[in-house]
């Protein structure tokens, strides 16, 4: 499942890193945080994946 938009692939990164435990998850907010509870790390991986050439910076634009 790619990422819509460049904000939606940062949120995953951030989740994903948490999940590696590079950060900590104390410390994410709105969308990482709801990420890095119901998905797991390939889904993750997946969405933080995707190149952002063409990609809205939010989801609702474009």
């Amino acid at each position: 499942m790619p990422a819509k938009s460049k904000a939606q692939q940062m949120a995953a990164g951030a989740a994903l890193a948490a999940k590696r435990d590079h950060s900590k998850a104390q410390e994410l907010k709105g969308a990482s945080k709801s990420m890095y509870k119901s998905m797991d790390k390939k889904e993750l991986h997946d969405l933080a994946a995707t190149p952002r050439r063409g990609k809205p910076k939010h989801a609702g634009e474009g």
